[in-house]
């Protein structure tokens, strides 16, 4: 998680590609504006928000009952889920209806506790700000990430981040910071000012021109491997999560 802009996506499909290459992996794209498919180098035919209006729709000729509308749920979750060699992906999408997504999210955050058990480990790529919080989405969170680059904004929104979900009682065995798009001249700065925030950074990923090059040519970062100083790093810090994970 954290603010819109900051790689979020990038670092979501590093450890997809890292984990499910070890394990069972459903990857959830959290964020209306889509963008974990393009990620990994994968096209999805249906969303959550294509099948929000017949779950909510009276039309529609669903249960009333709370154990038979959850069962109905996930069988139209199952319906959805793309399936790769390697991993599952749920992608939330955009909605037609009108007014929040409340609805959609209630339906992810469903998906999300009755179908984590069945996999080795799950990366959510959230939306930007606060909203998967306060909404809950996320919950049940061994490790949250939360991503920043170099601006006091983005810094900011990792600790409104982090207080939010201890204001809500939403525990986390685990937050980590990591810092995104890192230069020489921003390292320093940005280490101090986590540090006035009361916040550690666990990692960080230069800017790379060449992650934005792939990116304009519409080339899947989660599955590139050519040498990039960002890919690189990017893998470190998956691989410092495994050992981290594993002496929990």
């Amino acid at each position: 998680t954290g603010k819109g802009g900051t790689g979020k996506t990038f670092l979501s499909s590093r450890l997809i590609s890292f984990f499910s290459r070890m394990g069972s992996v459903l990857a959830i794209d959290a964020d209306p504006d889509s963008n974990l498919p393009e990620a990994l180098g994968v096209t999805v035919k249906q969303t959550v928000g294509d099948i929000r209006e017949k779950i909510i729709s009276p039309d529609e000729k669903y249960s009333t009952g709370e154990v038979d509308r959850r069962n109905q749920f996930s069988a139209k979750i199952m319906e959805i889920l793309h399936e790769e060699p390697r991993y599952d992906l749920l992608v939330m999408g955009r909605s037609e209806g009108e007014g929040c997504y409340c609805a959609v999210n209630h339906v992810l955050r469903h998906a999300i506790d009755s179908m984590y058990t069945a996999y080795d480990a799950v990366v959510v790529d959230c939306e930007p700000g606060l909203e998967h919080i306060s909404r809950r989405t996320t919950r049940h969170v061994d490790l949250m990430l939360v991503v920043t680059d170099a601006s006091k904004k983005g810094v900011l929104t990792a600790r409104r981040i982090l207080d939010l979900s201890k204001e809500l009682r939403i525990e986390f065995s685990r937050s980590l910071l990591v810092a995104n798009k890192m230069t020489k001249e921003t390292q320093g700065a940005l280490a101090e000012q986590a540090k006035q925030y009361g916040m550690e950074i666990f990692g960080s990923i230069p800017f790379d021109d060449m992650v934005s090059r792939f990116d304009a040519q519409g080339i899947p970062l989660g599955e590139t491997n050519n040498g990039s100083m960002a890919l690189a790093a990017a893998d470190d810090i998956c691989r410092r999560i495994l050992g981290a994970s594993r002496k929990v």
